[in-house]
């Protein structure tokens, strides 16, 4: 089987070969080295590289990226390539697709039988109306919020935000309603709205390691790396136990030229992430 070195992916592709590597070393793809220590990638490495890139071009960026498709990766049977399904873009959203099946990798959604579009065409007008009606007899800030949560269900972002933003007016403590708030900011790259009210949640709720998690993402996303890695940490001092958390501190350390802490964090990772797969 013919292999190709990270010249000729970055020559057929276009993709930069500091990104080419880059995947490589998160695992993405499952090249090999030769005997000089050079990556070697196979036609299935290229399949997948090019969805990476398209997924880059489509504006998910880079992180959210590596995000989606390792989720992808851990929700395949162990032998299935990532190359062997469809990953595609669809508005700010990863959809995967094999067969007559579609899911998204991020949440785990799973969406049988009918496209994403139709689902939205056929679905999304009866929940939006039922939703409209609900929003007419919401008097508290928890109303408020399960109306957004079926808003942010069927992807409607304004009417999501609308509610999560009239539920803090009547419940200014209310954690989740700005983890997911933040959440729509953060995909619609608002950042610094997003890192506002993720620190403003960790303010009410110092242990929640969801919020503690969204700020080191959303940190990282803005290039403070530093700062990204102290969010991080505090997750791990919340919750040890949380696997994308080691990922992360391990692809930065990484990063940093810190070999034996990424070892550390990417050892923890393997470790927790088969306990997890092993209980679904």
């Amino acid at each position: 089987m013919r292999t190709y070195s990270t010249r000729e992916v970055t020559e057929l592709l276009g993709i930069r070969s500091e990104r080419v590597r880059s995947y490589a070393r998160q695992g993405i793809v499952t090249s090999t080295r030769n005997a000089h220590g050079h990556y070697r990638f196979s036609f299935q490495d290229l399949v997948l590289l090019r969805t990476a890139n398209e997924l880059v071009k489509a504006k998910l960026g880079p992180h959210r990226v590596w995000r989606a498709l390792r989720a992808v990766r851990n929700q395949l049977p162990d032998g299935r390539p990532l190359s062997s399904v469809r990953v595609f873009a669809e508005a700010d959203r990863v959809i995967v697709r094999e067969r007559n099946t579609a899911w998204e990798p991020e949440s785990g959604q799973t969406i049988l039988n009918f496209a994403v579009d139709e689902i939205a065409e056929k679905v999304a007008p009866l929940v939006k109306a039922s939703a409209s009606l609900a929003r007419e007899q919401a008097n508290t800030g928890e109303e408020w919020f399960d109306l957004a949560l079926e808003f942010d269900q069927i992807d409607a972002k304004e009417d999501a935000q609308a509610a999560y933003r009239e539920t803090l007016l009547l419940d200014e403590y209310h954690v989740n309603a700005r983890i997911n708030l933040g959440r729509l900011l953060h995909n619609e790259q608002n950042y610094q709205q997003a890192e506002e009210l993720y620190r403003e949640a960790l303010k009410i709720d110092s242990a929640n390691s969801i919020a503690a998690f969204n700020l080191g993402v959303v940190l990282e996303d803005q290039g403070a790396i530093q700062k990204a890695m102290g969010a991080y940490h505090h997750t791990l001092s919340i919750d040890p136990t949380l696997p994308d958390v080691h990922y992360n501190l391990a692809r930065l350390y990484e990063y940093q030229g810190d070999k034996q802490a990424a070892l550390r964090h990417f050892s923890r990772f393997k470790a927790l992430n088969g306990r997890r797969n092993d209980n679904n």
